[in-house]
C-alpha cells in the first residue's frame, strides 16, 4: 500500500509527549507499505484488532491501544490515507467517518 503520509505520523511522534508512539507507528508503517490489502477482510486478517468503519475507514490500535490511527483505505488504488492519529481520549472526540486531519 502507498501510505499517505508518513510525515503525518512523524509529526505526531516528534511531539515530545507522543515520542513513545514512534516505534509502534514505524512498525505499522513498515507492515502497511508491503501489504496488498484489497478488502477490509484482508486488513482484519493481518491486524485482528483493527476496526472496520464506514466511509472506507479503518481504525488501528497503536501501542497497546494507547493511540488510535484512522486510515481511509482506497483498496483499488492501493492507498492507505492517514486521516487521524491521537490518544484514545482524542479519538473519542472525533467522527471516524469524517475526520480529515492530515
Amino acid at each position: 500500500m502507498r501510505v499517505i503520509a508518513k510525515s503525518t505520523l512523524r509529526k505526531f511522534w516528534e511531539t515530545s509527549i507522543y515520542q513513545d508512539a514512534q516505534g509502534p507507528l514505524e512498525s505499522w508503517y513498515d507492515e502497511a507499505i508491503v501489504a496488498t490489502w484489497r478488502t477490509p477482510h484482508e486488513v482484519k486478517a493481518q491486524f485482528g484488532n483493527a476496526s472496520i468503519c464506514g466511509n472506507n475507514r479503518v481504525v488501528f490500535n497503536i501501542a497497546g491501544n494507547k493511540y488510535r490511527l484512522v486510515v481511509e483505505m482506497q483498496y483499488r488504488c492501493g492507498i492507505a490515507w492517514v486521516k487521524f492519529i491521537g490518544t484514545h481520549a482524542q479519538y473519542d472526540e472525533i467522527d471516524v467517518e469524517t475526520v480529515n486531519e492530515h
